[in-house]
């Protein structure tokens, strides 16, 4: 599949591009990314006809917000789809009492929890102006799953659903935003957040890839039955899916265990069975599934991000993905290209 194919995004009346552009990197995560190295990603993205690009607040501390709006703005705005999210409000402050990490240099701007109805009016509005750009067009609840809030997760999952929720609801029928979703990290957080409210989309990271499949379940069936879009992020499993199982892979954001690294080494077995990159298979594994639209990949470098613009488009025989199946190493049920 071409990164610039056009998808349907659920039942809204929006179309996505297969491939969609990360911002997390250009906020400087982890280490620093230089104004032209940002610039030249997005550029090269969008050269290579990917026309959506998702950013978020929490992304340098505004940061990501402020390079991704300098790098669209002069471009059509009714060319290509934007996504932010709510959930944090910044606030400025001198640069020497803010804790960045794990962003290096970010913007300077604390950050603060507020899933009310006015800080989510609030943080909507603070979006469009670091963008500099008059709207987004599907906007996220971030962050309110376990990984992120621990065992605070019960109550600020509860007023996300009340404040958040009818703040992005009553702008979505003002048509100020056309979807609104929930961007988490679990996916039974969406699942929750689907049966309670009438969302849109979701944003997910990291569940729905060549390792996991247990949103097969009961979310994305879900997903199906009442036309909600899912944006696959993670889908490298934050590196081993990418790098492979070598010495000090990473998976979900720590050293792979010993399980994981056993099961990538026979997925890359049958990658190299039928001549297949690794990341290739990942990343198109997860636009196969008709509630998914597209994959979001963030990358550090424009070298990088034209590796994977070609993994997506790499072909992949139909035995490859049997043989996983027969293999045991793929669900069934999973849905391949």
């Amino acid at each position: 599949m071409k990164p610039g194919t056009k998808m349907k995004f659920g039942r809204v009346d929006l179309e996505v591009t297969a491939f969609s552009f990360g911002t997390a990197p250009i906020g400087n995560i982890f280490r620093e990314i230089d104004e032209q190295t940002s610039d030249g990603m997005i550029q090269a993205a969008w050269n290579a006809g990917v026309r959506y690009y998702d950013t978020a607040p929490m992304y340098g501390h505004g940061l990501s917000e402020l390079r991704t709006g300098h790098s669209l703005r002069w471009k059509q705005r009714d060319d290509f789809v934007l996504s932010s999210k709510v959930g944090r409000i910044l606030k400025p402050a001198k640069r020497e009492t803010i804790d960045f990490a794990p962003w290096t240099n970010a913007g300077a701007f604390t950050m603060h929890f507020d899933y009310s109805y006015d800080g989510t009016m609030r943080a909507f509005e603070d979006s469009l102006q670091r963008m500099g750009l008059e709207r987004m067009d599907i906007c996220f609840i971030h962050d309110i799953d376990r990984f992120t809030r621990g065992d605070e997760q019960p109550e600020v999952f509860a007023k996300a659903m009340e404040g958040s929720w009818r703040a992005l609801s009553d702008l979505r029928d003002q048509g100020v935003v056309k979807a609104i979703g929930v961007g988490v990290n679990e996916w039974e957080v969406c699942h929750e957040a689907l049966k309670q409210r009438d969302f849109d989309c979701f944003l997910l990271a990291g569940r729905y890839t060549l390792l996991e499949q247990d949103s097969l379940n009961e979310f994305l069936p879900l997903c199906e039955e009442r036309g909600a879009a899912v944006v696959v992020g993670g889908g490298f499993n934050s590196g081993i899916l990418a790098t492979g199982a070598i010495d000090g892979a990473k998976y979900n954001y720590a050293p792979a265990p010993a399980d994981i690294m056993e099961k990538v080494k026979k997925i890359e077995a049958v990658c190299a069975d039928h001549d297949v990159p690794l990341p290739a298979a990942a990343l198109q594994f997860v636009v196969a599934h008709p509630a998914v639209p597209s994959f979001i990949a963030g990358t550090r470098t424009v070298d990088q991000l034209e590796r994977n613009l070609a993994w997506f488009d790499h072909p992949i025989p139909s035995a490859f993905w049997t043989e996983l199946k027969a293999k045991g190493l793929l669900r069934e049920d999973a849905p391949t290209p």
